[in-house]
């Protein structure tokens, strides 16, 4: 044999024997830990859903990824796959030996990785474990971590952590995640063209992607289509139907965050339930939110407070037209309304679910939830309180209340101090029912009546609502208590449960891999019979119908309900309730100055309340309209006036008529 035959044989056996060579150096020079996939623990995205199962929003940290186990992944889906990137998946050990072959052949001419030979399991293990360089070294690498992986795994742990790691464009990780990100489905809603567009993203996710380049994603997903009908794994029919359709794609944010404020306080919540991983953690929280009155609370409180802004631009321009046609100095004092701001919070009365909680007129311009975290003096909001204090003590709507004006006295840091309280319409009657003092909010008949209670009586009575931070002198009279809309909503149901405080919640129940982590268990607080109950309905009833509640009448359902409005109308609220809804909502400046001055809290917060419960009759128009009238309930006409009582609060008799001119001695 000549020496250049000799030669040419060795170094095609040099050539030959090489690469194994090189493939027996890495493998017994490096660590190749593959535990990260064995041990597969990726963060998962958490869900919120409403009442009814509508996803409200995702949660998540960097990656925004939903789990799906093998089974939840269709065998269609497994075939596409298979069929575009790696048709003999399930007979090759990790590599596909011919592909590297020809991948180093032309490696070798190139003198760089110009073509790739990567099976799906290359694919898993250069995503999870390896850059994307493009070395020799690096393809060798993966080539082991791939070998190695398929000892360790099973053929269908592999594909299931494949179709969960790999990246689908979008900002979507996973083939379940891009499942409901683009297609708003579950992944055995999916139809095979849409099966298709996703098997077909991760070969470059940004070039297919549906939402940015739709025509290429179809043409993308119809090779995938085709591909399975030149396997025979579809039939003409099928592949005729799939390459046809055209689905509708949504090109949505990450979060689909329908309801902001919601989003917040559920994360708060988590965290006192002591979940701390809530992102990355793959939660499913139920919550009590309907997500279409969320919307409705959210364009109530925008609708109040632009037309706020609009009387008190209405009130500047009459203002300045009076004072040039007086031709004295100008001395208007325009409003600030730069922090002028609203929330509501409504319940469902007997559940105390709380369907709509809106924080501010603009989560984008203040995220600050005023319903849960805002503290604030309720007013006249709350003496409906004190009233059923009173009618559970034998009061009537007909008891006649002392409407004049009193000095008192009072120590305040070793000085005697005097309060000279007065009703904001600055008059008084003398003589009042207990109905008209409420339904027209006089500060003083309720000062009198809380003095003829016993303010001591009163304070112990109180306690049953539950109410914390009770001012223990006689300003509790005027709610000079501090509380949040979300607070007063609770308290509230005391009145709109038919005498059972119910505890208001927002999550029904937290679920991680179908284990139950908390569910909501409620509780119930007797605070006076039904009959009583009714009674303090019917009076708020007429606060709505002609009393300082009449922005919130509504036509066509009976409205319970009671104003409230602080000193030099700091705070707005109107706090009411249909015969199965309750709503509280509030409104005011944030740094505790004065609203304009003629901004009440009806004015202001009971056009919220009207557009909240007319859209919700256009939503629900089979809810109850109208409120029961209990057994034990006797009616009476007094002066061609209804009045109710029960045998606690006993009807007066027949000679114990007031004399008209007794309001003259006043």
């Amino acid at each position: 044999m000549s020496i250049i035959k000799k030669m040419f044989l060795t170094l095609l056996a040099l050539g030959f024997l090489s690469p194994f060579a090189l493939f027996t150096y890495y493998y017994v020079s490096y660590d190749y830990d593959i535990s990260s996939l064995v041990d597969y623990n990726p963060p998962i995205s958490s869900r919120i859903y409403d009442k009814n199962g509508e996803k409200i929003a995702n949660i998540f940290d960097k990656k925004h990824r939903f789990y799906a186990s093998f089974s939840e992944i269709p065998p269609r889906a497994i075939e596409a796959l298979v069929a575009i990137e790696d048709t003999t998946f399930f007979e090759h050990p990790g590599v596909n030996i011919d592909a590297i072959f020809r991948a180093a052949i032309k490696v070798i001419k190139a003198g760089k990785a110009v073509q790739g030979a990567s099976t799906i399991t290359q694919q898993l293990v250069k995503n999870k474990l390896l850059t994307r360089e493009k070395k020799l070294s690096r393809k060798i690498k993966e080539a082991i971590y791939a070998i190695k992986l398929e000892q360790a795994l099973s053929k269908e742990q592999i594909l299931e952590r494949y179709l969960n790691e790999i990246y689908f464009g979008h900002g979507y990780y996973g083939i379940k995640t891009a499942a409901d990100g683009y297609f708003h489905k579950k992944l055995h809603d999916l139809t095979l063209k849409e099966i298709a567009i996703l098997v077909g993203l991760p070969k470059a996710p940004s070039t297919y992607a549906p939402t940015k380049n739709y025509d290429i994603s179809m043409g993308r997903a119809n090779r995938v289509i085709k591909r399975m009908k030149v396997l025979g794994w579809i039939d003409d029919q099928t592949y005729e139907k799939s390459v046809s359709e055209t689905p509708k794609v949504y090109d949505t944010t990450l979060t689909q965050n329908k309801a902001p404020f919601i989003v917040d306080e559920v994360s708060r919540r988590m965290k006192k339930f002591g979940i701390k991983d809530f992102k990355t953690g793959g939660y499913e929280v139920y919550t009590t939110i309907d997500i279409r009155l969320q919307e409705v609370a959210r364009k109530a409180v925008k609708y109040s407070y632009d037309k706020s802004l609009e009387r008190i631009e209405g009130y500047k321009k009459r203002a300045i037209s009076r004072a040039k046609r007086a031709k004295g100095e100008f001395k208007y004092v325009d409003t600030n309304t730069s922090l002028l701001n609203g929330a509501l919070v409504s319940v469902e009365a007997s559940t105390g679910n709380v369907l709509a909680l809106v924080g501010s007129y603009d989560y984008k311009i203040s995220p600050f939830n005023r319903g849960t975290q805002g503290r604030r003096q309720p007013g006249s909001a709350f003496k409906p309180f004190i009233y059923q204090v009173a009618l559970d003590l034998g009061f009537s709507g007909a008891t006649r209340l002392t409407d004049i004006a009193k000095t008192y006295k009072y120590e305040k840091n070793g000085k005697e101090m005097k309060w000279q309280p007065r009703n904001y319409s600055k008059n008084y009657k003398g003589l009042i029912s207990l109905r008209e003092a409420l339904v027209h909010s006089s500060n003083l008949a309720t000062i009198n009546l809380v003095d003829d209670i016993g303010l001591s009586n009163l304070l112990q009575s109180l306690k049953k609502f539950g109410i914390k931070n009770v001012p223990q002198d006689m300003s509790i009279s005027l709610g000079t208590l501090t509380i949040s809309p979300y607070t007063l909503a609770k308290y509230y149901t005391s009145f709109a449960n038919k005498g059972i405080q119910v505890q208001t919640h927002i999550i029904d129940s937290v679920h991680q891999k179908d284990i139950v982590l908390h569910e909501f268990t409620p509780s119930f607080l007797e605070i006076t019979n039904e009959q009583q109950a009714f009674l303090m309905t019917s009076i708020l009833k007429s606060v709505v119908d002609r009393g300082t509640g009449i922005r919130a009448r509504v036509q066509g359902i009976e409205i319970a309900g009671k104003t409230g409005t602080t000193n030099d109308n700091i705070d707005g609220w109107f706090a009411g309730y249909s015969p199965t809804i309750e709503t509280v909502v509030w409104f005011g400046n944030d740094n505790n100055t004065p609203m304009h001055k003629k901004e009440t809290g009806g004015r202001v917060s009971g056009p919220a309340f009207n557009y909240f419960y007319t859209q919700l009759l256009k939503l629900y128009p089979q809810i109850q309209r109208r409120f029961k009238r209990p057994e034990g309930i006797i009616e009476v006409d007094i002066s061609g006036k209804k009045e109710y009582f029960s045998d606690i609060s006993k009807p007066p008799r027949l000679e114990q008529k007031v004399d008209p001119q007794e309001e003259l001695i006043w």
